[in-house]
């Protein structure tokens, strides 16, 4: 009598075809990781930026799609996320030091939600080897949450490219090693 159900895989059974993928990734997470604390004004900059322009972006095709929409509430509600997106995108286009302070907030929370998945992923993984690193990862990623909030909004523009570079580095390594204890 099999003791696995219809759709149960092992962990590493369901991890072994993506290792490649998981040790590129991994890679790749490690370089910009080392260039993000080479250079944490650029870095931070760059972030701040990119997600300026993300804003912009999202909100110009949610007013597009407004336009679609039937109905005088759900219209107008539409129109006015649309409007606050780009409002958002080009206040921090044009005051990158300010919206940095904003991202930097949100920056904490999703280091936090993403240290609580690795925890959960590490937990899972258990006890295949390469276990500790991703639970490593996850301590690490909840640290820095820990750190922006306690420092905020006093902390430095720069902080974000280091925090960025540092998260990187730890997810990047973290995947390295789940990738090479599942192919062993």
């Amino acid at each position: 009598m099999s003791t696995t159900s219809v759709g149960f895989h092992p962990f590493e059974e369901r991890v072994k075809s993506a290792t490649r993928w998981l040790t590129w990734t991994g890679v790749g997470m490690v370089l910009v990781g080392v260039a993000a604390l080479v250079f944490p004004m650029v870095s931070t900059l760059a972030i701040t930026l990119f997600a300026g322009s993300l804003f912009l972006v999202f909100g110009i095709m949610s007013l597009s799609v407004s336009f679609s929409i039937r109905g005088a509430g759900p219209f107008f509600g539409a129109l006015l996320y649309s409007l606050a997106a780009i409002g958002a995108g080009v206040y921090t286009l044009f005051n990158p030091a300010a919206g940095a302070l904003g991202l930097t907030l949100m920056v904490g929370a999703l280091f936090l939600l993403q240290g609580a998945y690795e925890a959960v992923f590490a937990f899972e993984m258990r006890p295949a080897t390469g276990w500790g690193a991703m639970l490593f990862s996850a301590v690490a990623s909840i640290v820095l949450a820990f750190m922006i909030f306690a420092r905020w909004p006093a902390i430095s523009t720069v902080v974000l490219g280091v925090l960025f570079g540092v998260n990187f580095i730890t997810s990047g390594v973290g995947l390295i090693m789940v990738s090479r204890a599942v192919k062993s």
